[in-house]
């Protein structure tokens, strides 16, 4: 009969369905155990805070002579994350129907629990202190900005004519140009050889507008190959091409797409251009220059520095596409390119990686869409500068700091590497590897070489196979 009465105490006890009863409970009943019976715990249910804190306490009176909480407990005190489901689960008795925990557990228990406060405490310090690094960098950028922006303000740009060529400014343009200071400086080293003036750009913006008012509503498809060959009098015709183009100008920013704020700005400076140039009209990568231009300088300055950077003989070669003049500028890169990186190169020639793959994209929208945009910018700062070959000199300092991958894949995976390029690059880690490509072969400078190249080609008469 032992059994029976033994299955029929353990359905009583552990199975049985609990029904609400709206009687007190008397806290004098005695609470059933597994082998015996003990009186139920008189204590209401603690919050965890105060489980942590009574044995924290306990913990400071126990061992020899009360001696001070240790350094762990000191430290764990001034956490601003606590564990403290955790620590409830382990510092808590267990519940009155279960056996008392052994000493040796509890002890167990305890230590699990001070080891895992000290990773929580070492976790939270290192990200604490990483925090606080990323905001002293970012203070000590602020306050150089700050710095520079006086310097270029209060010293330079009054003075631009006398300092623009001194050593001292070419420094100081290397490290970057402050953004409150970016559009003035572009403007004035870019220049406006074209004589633009305010009320030139109104007079083509008003043009475009009557175009795009006689154009049918029907949305723009994509340029087919044979629009290259329009006549100079229907390159305006690109004007429909300009809407499709703007939504895909840095679609991550959403200020350029319709309904933002910059959408009617960089509509209105390319369809004047196309009106101011005809014989260019509008090409794709145009809207990347534009962009970067408008959020940098007001919309007649943008479009006055825009028309001007595009007259340049690289730019003006790339977007009216002379192959021949591409050419010569991918073969000048190329002498450069085995200068500077051999083994790369030797590469590269194995896989029949050739350079327009990479460089077209990187020269018509100068860096603006390839490069995150700050660092773009900043590339804009030398650019405005030194000219043509300092986007070259960009495209070896990118080749430079990739070289240990690239010579290691193959011909697609590096295509699709060099057009996609990643989203994170170090502005001083790529600057220095750009400051460390000679641009000089053999004594000859990049116009130098550039010069005889196209020398070479205009007595050879090359025929161009596409």
């Amino acid at each position: 009969m032992a059994a029976p009465s033994l299955l029929l105490f353990v359905d009583r006890s552990l199975f049985v369905k609990k029904v609400k009863d709206t009687r007190p409970v008397e806290q004098k009943d005695p609470g059933w155990k597994l082998f015996g019976k003990i009186l139920p715990r008189e204590c209401s249910v603690k919050h965890p805070q105060k489980i942590q804190k009574e044995y924290e306490t306990k913990s400071s009176r126990d061992g020899p002579g009360h001696s001070p909480p240790s350094p762990r407990q000191s430290v764990r005190k001034n956490l601003d994350f606590e564990p403290l489901s955790t620590t409830a689960l382990i510092l808590e008795d267990r519940p009155a129907n279960l056996p008392a925990k052994p000493a040796e557990e509890a002890q167990k228990h305890r230590q699990q629990y001070e080891e895992m406060v000290a990773q929580a405490k070492k976790r939270e310090l290192k990200e604490a202190q990483k925090r606080r690094k990323q905001l002293e960098d970012r203070c000590k950028l602020e306050e150089s900005i700050g710095n520079a922006a006086l310097t270029w303000n209060q010293e330079i740009l009054p003075n631009w004519s006398a300092m623009c060529t001194s050593r001292r400014v070419r420094e100081l343009w290397w490290q970057g140009v402050p953004p409150s200071v970016r559009g003035k400086v572009w403007s004035l080293a870019v220049g406006n050889e074209l004589n633009i003036t305010h009320e030139l750009f109104n007079i083509c913006l008003a043009r475009a507008r009557e175009k795009w008012k006689s154009m049918p509503t029907a949305p723009p498809t994509e340029p087919e190959a044979e629009d290259a060959g329009l006549s100079l009098a229907d390159r305006e015709a690109s004007l429909e091409l300009i809407k499709l183009d703007i939504s895909r100008t840095f679609p991550h920013l959403c200020i350029f797409q319709q309904g933002g704020p910059y959408y009617d700005v960089l509509h209105s400076i390319l369809g004047a251009y196309t009106c101011y140039r005809p014989d260019v009209g509008y090409v794709q990568g145009m809207s990347f220059i534009a962009a970067v231009l408008i959020l940098n300088l007001d919309t007649s300055d943008a479009f006055i520095a825009f028309a001007n950077l595009l007259n340049k003989p690289c730019q003006m070669a790339f977007f009216r596409v002379d192959h021949s003049l591409m050419l010569t500028y991918f073969a000048a890169f190329e002498v450069f390119f085995e200068e500077n990186l051999p083994k790369l190169f030797v590469h590269f020639k194995e896989i029949n990686l050739t350079p327009d793959i990479y460089l077209i994209d990187w020269i018509f929208t100068l860096y603006s869409k390839s490069l995150p945009l700050d660092l773009a910018c900043r590339v804009w700062d030398v650019f405005c500068r030194d000219g043509d070959e300092f986007l070259f000199r960009v495209a070896l300092g990118i080749l430079r700091l990739y070289e240990d991958v690239l010579t290691r894949m193959d011909f697609i995976h590096n295509a699709q590497f060099l057009t996609r390029l990643p989203d994170h690059i170090p502005p001083e880690q790529l600057f220095s590897h750009i400051h460390a490509v000679h641009m000089t072969s053999k004594n000859r400078k990049w116009a130098q070489v550039l010069q005889a190249l196209q020398k070479e080609q205009e007595r050879n008469s090359p025929v161009l196979k596409h």
